[in-house]
């Protein structure tokens, strides 16, 4: 997502801060090389005018503070400009009521029955309330089926009536779910090849019956400057309340993120990052412009590992380990919490100038923590716990359980004791960085 703007925009900014002032030559080159980046990026040539205008303005009219350097100030120029084009700040959902209900509207292949899915998942694990998914889609061949197929994949119910009315299955399903004890419905409509008159009745009349909270539109972002067209079609026929935009993961150049607020005026609520059902994140402005412009987003990292990483433990096994009484046992409980967190270079390019450090291009191979999991897995609790009594006998017998060879198992246990004594070192005050 936005490899090449953000390579182009990066390059800009190193750019800039080699210069000792700012002035009218030095901005309009740099202009020329932001305004050519972001029509590259698919964002929409009138954006693009205003985007690269007020930079320039604000670059040639800034009172530079004393503390910061020329580029340090062109640098949060950009980066504010940004973030306004993305919207400006996050805009949460809109889930008072009992239950919520949410609409989710799209064209067909535009992913929004998976999305629905993953947003039910999201509202489940974060807010900790009980979501009902409602079948609405009566046309496509296996829709309902693809519904229910996710609902048990994820624990969470769907209700269906088969082919029914659509508007009478979301308002029964809100019934449905006020007598069940369900905090939130979110219902899976129909959708087309393209829009079309009977769609956009049939949502009209569907909206007008329950009244959502929300009603929100999937769009596949690979569509470039389609989906700008697309996102009218339907704001100007049913009243939308916001967008999700999927496959941000994939070759997508970004542009439709960087168009969608200035040309709608509807807000990016939520992003999809991965196929996975926890691949959906809420769209924050700032973050993205910071990792767009190569500042990272620790507050994502935060975020995430916050929510996945039991603090109590981390807490305790991080005493143990200052200690010197940290075993494969701890180590085995660190590994599960690590995996809960999804692969690692996703957390790596997040990081402030990962680029620079060729973060960005890391791969870090998951075979290596399944094996390293199937090897402790395959000793016995005394042994985890005391890897002292690991002998020729017993690694041998550890590498036949984990299909692993005795090399392997000595590796492990080297690192692992190696890993220890930089801890205790660290503890002590002894431990002196290597460079």
């Amino acid at each position: 997502m936005f490899e090449n703007l953000s390579d182009r925009l990066q390059n800009v900014v190193h750019k800039i801060k080699g210069y000792g002032k700012i002035t009218e030559d030095n901005i309009s080159e740099m202009m020329r090389e932001i305004r050519l980046s972001l029509l590259e990026a698919d964002v929409n040539y009138k954006v693009v005018k205003e985007f690269t205008n007020n930079v320039k303005e604000k670059a040639l009219g800034e009172e530079v503070n004393k503390s910061l350097s020329p580029g340090e100030a062109f640098v949060k120029i950009v980066k504010d400009e940004l973030t306004d084009l993305l919207g400006g700040e996050n805009v949460p959902l809109n889930v008072n009521g009992n239950p919520a209900t949410l609409m989710l509207v799209g064209l067909q292949g535009s992913g929004k029955t998976t999305t629905i899915g993953k947003l039910s998942n999201y509202l489940r694990k974060n807010n900790k309330k009980k979501p009902l998914l409602v079948a609405c889609d009566v046309y496509r061949p296996a829709a309902i089926d693809q519904l229910k197929q996710i609902g048990k994949e994820l624990g969470i119910e769907v209700y269906s009536e088969g082919k029914s009315n659509p508007v009478d299955i979301s308002s029964n399903a809100i019934k449905y779910a006020k007598e069940n004890g369900f905090d939130y419905v979110l219902i899976d409509t129909a959708g087309r090849l393209q829009i079309d008159d009977l769609l956009m009745e049939e949502l009209s009349n569907i909206q007008k019956e329950i009244n959502p909270n929300e009603t929100i539109l999937v769009i596949d972002s690979m569509m470039g400057q389609d989906a700008i067209n697309v996102i009218t079609g339907f704001n100007d026929k049913i009243k939308l309340t916001g967008v999700i935009l999927t496959k941000l993961d994939g070759d997508t150049r970004g542009g439709v993120a960087l168009s969608v607020k200035q040309l709608t005026n509807l807000p990016i609520k939520f992003v999809g990052v991965s196929e996975k059902m926890d691949g959906l994140t809420p769209f924050y402005p700032e973050r993205m412009a910071s990792r767009i412009i190569g500042m990272g987003d620790i507050l994502s990292i935060v975020e995430k590992v916050q929510n996945e990483i039991d603090e109590k433990e981390a807490e305790k096994t991080a005493k143990k380990m200052m200690k010197g009484n940290f075993d494969l046992e701890d180590f085995l409980a660190q590994l599960n919490q690590i995996k809960k967190l999804g692969p690692l270079e996703n957390i790596l390019k997040l990081l402030p100038g990962a680029k620079k450090m060729g973060l960005d291009k890391v791969n870090i191979d998951p075979n290596i923590m399944k094996k390293t999991e199937a090897i402790v897995l395959s000793m016995t609790v005394e042994e985890r716990r005391n890897p002292s009594i690991l002998k020729a006998s017993r690694k041998k017998r550890i590498a036949d359980g984990s299909g692993t060879t005795v090399t392997d198992v000595n590796k492990l246990l080297n690192q692992f004791e190696e890993m220890k004594k930089m801890m205790k070192m660290m503890s002590n005050g002894n431990f002196k960085m290597p460079f």
